[in-house]
């Protein structure tokens, strides 16, 4: 959701820019971008599919989880030379980290679960058990880099409420940054007339 907002936000002002200065928007020029398909396409089949989620293995779930975390990484490093993607490596990196060192899924504390379920609900889930998609309920003292895990909440009056990790924050910055920074070209004088 994070992400989401900041592509959004991202393009609204790399659009913006570019029409004050009476000039057109210019995508970036990202290289290898075959690897976001490729390391998005797993995460898609065995996350979002409910008949493929329920026949993968907690264990090849993690193992596609990181090796699709390890190809955004090599994506990000691979462009990093583009505004904004030295921030959205960070992010990768401690994405990466934290999913790592907790078996492979990001993980959530049953406090923070309680806020975007019920804690009834929550009750009725086993410490180390997957929680939504890619998150794994963890007490904080059980996990490694907690710090990174999934922490942060939108604030309560926001209508839809998902937790989000350091590491997003820093993606939705570095993506921001990437969208709304791009060089404009500059557009042509009778084209310019005619509009």
């Amino acid at each position: 959701m994070i992400l989401l907002v900041a592509v959004l936000a991202g393009l609204l002002v790399g659009m913006g820019r570019a029409r004050l200065n009476g000039q057109l928007y210019q995508t970036p020029a990202l290289q290898h971008l075959w690897l976001v398909f490729v390391a998005f396409l797993p995460q898609f089949v065995i996350l979002y599919i409910p008949a493929a989620r329920q026949q993968t293995p907690d264990l090849w779930a993690a193992v596609f989880l990181t090796a699709s975390q390890l190809l955004l990484l090599t994506f990000a490093w691979l462009n990093r030379a583009l505004p904004g993607m030295k921030i959205l490596l960070i992010g990768a990196a401690l994405n990466f980290a934290v999913m790592a060192a907790n078996g492979g899924f990001m993980p959530i504390s049953p406090q923070t679960a309680s806020r975007l379920i019920p804690e009834e609900a929550v009750a009725d889930i086993p410490t180390g058990e997957r929680f939504g998609t890619k998150d794994i309920l963890l007490p904080p003292e059980d996990t490694l880099f907690e710090g990174l895990a999934d922490r942060f909440l939108p604030p309560a009056w926001f209508p839809y409420q998902v937790a989000f990790s350091l590491g997003d924050v820093f993606l939705a910055i570095g993506v921001f940054w990437l969208l709304a920074s791009q060089p404009a070209k500059s557009i042509p004088l009778a084209k310019r007339i005619t509009t």
